[in-house]
């Protein structure tokens, strides 16, 4: 019951965020790999005050799903993945706000807590938090994006972004597990294309891992 309520309050957070108010561009991106196919749609943005200038609200808003070309009724099923995430960013703290997370995985639903910090300039873009659930024996999140844009000729923009998910379990027997994502292309208007490779790591004391190599493209909602 309760993991329902949240769900769908999670919904009308992202359906409010992206409302008139909220102001915020949506990029969708499709990444066809070798080995899967996923559909990531990730934004944060300011909400507007009443005079129509960026508050201190932070929301993030984060949609996945990835397909394995393997899929069978019972081996490599579908994953999916919504995170949601409100921030208090006030100015003399620079870039660095308390943050409050919900995910919603294939595995349950998971409400976390920690500390964010996000620097947004013309051609570049950071963010990162450190995250905790509230727990006895809690698992640790950190997350980093970084993306580059800067100016080629009057019509493109080199499109470089880099990203990494972190998860480091307090219980000694648990796997640690490691994520990265990179993309290079070009960037024309509201379009984005070009190569990527998503890599995965998990273990302890020994680690196994994958990679998934193929293009990927991208658009902005405005």
């Amino acid at each position: 019951m309760i993991a329902r309520i949240l769900s769908r309050a999670c919904l009308l957070l992202v359906l409010l965020a992206t409302a008139g108010k909220a102001g915020a561009q949506l990029p969708v991106e499709a990444f066809g790999g070798d080995k899967k196919a996923t559909f990531d749609a990730l934004f944060f943005h300011f909400f507007r005050n009443a005079n129509d200038q960026p508050s201190r609200f932070l929301f993030f808003s984060r949609t996945r799903a990835s397909v394995d070309y393997k899929i069978t009724s019972t081996t490599n099923l579908p994953s999916f993945g919504l995170t949601e995430a409100f921030s208090y960013n006030a100015p003399k703290l620079k870039g660095v706000a308390p943050v409050a997370v919900v995910q919603l995985l294939n595995r349950g639903l998971y409400p976390k807590a920690g500390v964010q910090y996000v620097l947004l300039r013309k051609e570049v873009t950071l963010f990162t938090w450190l995250v905790s659930e509230p727990d006895n024996e809690p698992v640790v999140d950190h997350f980093l994006l970084v993306r580059y844009t800067p100016k080629i000729t009057e019509r493109y923009q080199l499109f470089l972004q880099a990203e990494s998910i972190s998860a480091f379990p307090s219980q000694a027997n648990e796997n640690r597990s490691f994520t990265q994502r990179f993309r290079l292309g070009l960037m024309r208007s509201a379009f984005q294309f070009g190569a990527g490779i998503d890599l995965t790591e998990a273990g302890r004391d020994e680690y196994t891992g994958t990679q998934n190599t193929g293009l990927f493209l991208r658009y902005d909602f405005r």
